[in-house]
């Protein structure tokens, strides 16, 4: 009788999430696979993907009973939260229709099927332009006579690719005296699906904080921040983000710039000032971001010698070497930053 269970065959209830708790046929073949009765088989995949924008196939196949039951009609149908919607039906006296939403972008692979009397043993159909929502079970239903209703379904998972992307928090970073750890870099996998991995390649020893956002449209947003202290030694430090999107790597690096106060020495005194010693002088070197614009010189309980000719970081002594030399000098250095000094304690022997 048409439609009741062939062979082997049970009407059961659905399970939750697949049919919505409906009655179905349960078919003993391998699920997702093909689903048969009677001699008749419905071949799809169990599985299929692609990403937002991409093309897929869906593969539907029926094998016919020998000798053959007659083909009805064909419909496709996408399942969804217990709700089934169609999408295209083949029919051999109505032809063939492709349903909003899907009409611009859901064809029969077959030329065959898209005749007036079409052959419909392979009812594969071609999904263009692929969205998010399109995310669904997909169903293929042949009515047959006398056989009845045979169907499979495949799962098509939609996968989306991140947007990637990273930044300094800012162009220049400021090294200050409090030693705390601040965001300096941020890494972005913007509306990824599945969502990415976030790692960072550095020898600053810094740390990283991420945080995911799942967005309404189902795809997720992964940010990785990197927090370092800013210092001299963190200026010019290479550091990449590497974004794991499913087996792809996207690597991306910046250098930072970090501004600092200067790092001041006084070089020049060699430990072997002698009295009428000639030509020495003292030279005031500085490491500083961004670069040293002022200069002072001073003594430390005490006045600048009158042989004395300052130029810019150096002291040149004119003259020979006299007691009068000895003391202590101090050189400030001055950037956009900050002042720091830097002195010497000169003996003459």
């Amino acid at each position: 009788m048409d439609g009741w269970p062939g062979n082997g065959e049970r009407w059961v209830r659905g399970i939750e999430g697949r049919y919505g708790g409906e009655e179905r046929l349960e078919l003993p073949w391998l699920e997702g696979k093909a689903q048969r009765g009677g001699g008749q088989q419905v071949q799809m995949d169990s599985s299929k993907w692609g990403f937002v924008g991409s093309q897929v196939e869906l593969r539907c196949l029926f094998v016919n009973s020998n000798p053959p039951v007659k083909i009805s009609q064909v419909t496709w149908q996408k399942f969804l939260n217990g709700t089934k919607q169609n999408v295209a039906i083949a029919n051999p006296s109505l032809g063939v229709s492709v349903l909003p939403p899907f009409k611009d972008r859901v064809s029969f692979k077959q030329p065959a099927v898209r005749h007036r009397t079409p052959s419909l043993e392979d009812t594969t159909i071609t999904f263009s332009n692929l969205r998010l929502s399109d995310e669904a079970a997909y169903i293929c239903e042949y009515t047959t006579f006398p056989a009845g209703n045979r169907e499979n379904m495949v799962n098509l998972t939609v996968l989306a690719r991140p947007t990637t992307g990273m930044s300094l928090t800012a162009p220049t970073i400021v090294a200050r005296p409090s030693n705390r750890k601040v965001t300096v870099a941020t890494c972005l996998s913007a509306n990824g699906k599945p969502p990415s991995m976030i790692t960072w390649d550095t020898r600053l020893k810094g740390e990283a904080s991420n945080q995911e956002t799942r967005n309404a449209n189902g795809t997720v947003t992964v940010r990785s921040n990197y927090l370092v202290v800013p210092s001299r030694s963190t200026h010019q430090q290479k550091l990449t983000c590497i974004v794991t999107y499913r087996n792809e790597r996207i690597t991306d690096s910046v250098i930072l710039n970090v501004l600092y106060e200067p790092e001041v020495t006084v070089e020049g005194f060699d430990g072997n000032w002698f009295l009428n010693r000639q030509d020495v002088q003292l030279t005031c070197k500085a490491d500083a971001n961004p670069p040293v614009s002022v200069y002072q010189w001073k003594m430390l309980n005490g006045s600048m010698p009158n042989n004395v000719e300052i130029r810019n970081n150096t002291l040149i002594f004119k003259g020979p070497v006299t007691n009068e030399l000895a003391g202590t000098y101090v050189c400030d250095a001055t950037n956009s930053i900050g002042t720091r000094s830097g002195q010497v304690e000169v003996n003459i022997t």
